[in-house]
């Protein structure tokens, strides 16, 4: 059995071909199936994100079958999509599965998406039947190990994309963001993120203008759920603006429509209490000078930028511990694995004990003449005794053996007590799980 990963991600290949071969949510289940009744594939999970997509398949020789189906499925030319694709087997793929659920491999490393969009595709898979237990185990393993990284390390600390360090400078400024309001001034796609961070951090009313009135209203329209948008028209910008906690402005002006004296006039109706500007426009919609005001707190778009640069230089060096732990962890699974693939030789050497132990018994049988139960219990437990501890040396000699992955040493080991060998890099039979395609069918 082999295990095969092959995908396509932002690294490998651009937006225009990976969202040809994108996946919905609605179409996964059906995706994963097809894909599991391809000859040879016993397991698979398929992940589909915005930034890959990549198919995971316990597969019985070849996986030739697994690129082919990436190409047959989605209608591409094999010449199309092949320079795109990446593949790697076996252990490769338990490191790069890894690595990708411990977001290592993520175009912002650290971010936490990607594990619950793993989860999400393993949950997907086990539902439509087309996860056993080699693939349980190994996901299962995999999650374990992402969660360690994220608790172990600093990777998922601090904030790297504009709209999070925006929300997080808010927090410092305010506290706590429970029941602030947030006026967006412009309809801009960023600040629309940006007040959705706010909102998860607990801002509770949205204010919305725009010089054109139905633009507001279909951005106010986009909240509709989480909160009950409010729209301002344009001309009571400067009215309104004074209830505002946060102000986040990206209009597209050609100057600035927010300057010290509408920041004098803000504070005055406040009572002087705080606003934070964040400035996501170019050219600049807030004055630089209203910094100078006590009460105003104004970020434009290289500040945040030079905040969310600090943090992914932080993540980067916290990367360098996960990646060393997420490489330990992968080793620890590697050795699991091995040893539980010894098994069958284990066994077989139990067996074997077994035979020649109750053999034994029996050919003396007639010398010990008729035995008490007490007595014969005794006899029992003595020899079961010996037999142990003679096995003892040869079991812990094949596990160490599977552990270091020295397959010449235990292939010696079994033909010194005649025990069937064992490939530590293969499946035991004994512990295989019924394929996905028997459960389903």
């Amino acid at each position: 059995m082999t295990l095969a990963l092959i995908g396509v991600n932002h690294k490998t290949a651009p937006i225009a071909l990976r969202e040809r071969i994108a996946i919905s949510r609605e179409e996964l289940p059906e995706t994963t199936r097809a894909l599991c009744d391809m000859p040879g594939v016993t397991e698979c999970m398929i992940v589909s994100t915005c930034n890959r997509v990549e198919l995971l398949a316990a597969v019985e020789g070849s996986s030739a079958q697994v690129t082919e189906f990436i190409s047959t499925h989605f209608g591409l030319d094999p010449a199309e999509i092949g320079p795109h694709l990446y593949e790697y087997r076996d252990q490769e793929a338990v490191s790069h599965l890894f690595r990708m659920a411990a977001s290592l491999d993520s175009m912002v490393v650290g971010e936490p998406q990607i594990l619950g969009q793993v989860k999400e595709a393993f949950a997907v898979a086990k539902a439509s039947g087309t996860v056993a237990g080699q693939l349980e185990h190994l996901l299962q393993s995999a999650f374990a190990a992402a969660k360690k990284a994220r608790s172990e390390t600093g990777i998922g600390s601090n904030h790297v994309s504009i709209a999070s360090v925006a929300v997080d400078m808010a927090r410092k400024i305010f506290g706590s963001l429970q029941g602030r309001t947030v006026f967006l001034v412009g309809a801009g796609k960023m600040s629309e993120l940006a007040a959705r961070h706010l909102i998860q951090q607990g801002a509770s009313a949205i204010l919305v203008t725009n010089r054109t009135r139905e633009r507001a209203r279909r951005m106010a329209a986009e909240f509709q759920g989480s909160v009950t948008p409010q729209v301002v028209p344009f001309e009571q910008l400067y009215e309104v603006a004074s209830s505002a906690d946060i102000v986040i402005s990206s209009t597209g002006a050609p100057h600035h429509i927010f300057r010290p004296e509408h920041g004098q006039a803000f504070l005055h109706r406040r009572r002087n209490r705080p606003m934070f500007f964040i400035d996501i426009a170019v050219p600049r919609d807030v004055d630089p000078a209203m910094n100078k005001l006590d009460g105003i707190f104004v970020y434009d778009i290289d500040d945040l930028q030079q905040v969310a640069a600090a943090h992914m230089e932080e993540r980067t060096r916290e990367a360098s511990d996960a990646e060393s732990l997420i490489a330990a962890e992968v080793e620890r699974f590697q050795q699991r694995q091995r040893t539980v693939n010894v098994a069958p030789a284990i066994v077989a050497l139990q067996r074997k004990a077994e035979e020649i132990r109750q053999g034994e018994l029996h050919r003396i049988q007639s010398r010990l003449g008729t035995l008490t139960p007490e007595q014969a219990a005794a006899v029992e437990a003595l020899t079961r005794g010996l037999v142990n501890k003679f096995l003892h040396p040869p079991m812990q000699a094949l596990k160490q053996a599977a552990r270091e992955g020295d397959s010449a040493r235990l292939d010696v080991l079994c033909d010194t007590w005649s025990v069937p060998a064992t490939s530590i890099d293969s499946e035991p039979e004994k512990l295989q799980t019924e394929s996905p395609r028997e459960t389903t069918r």
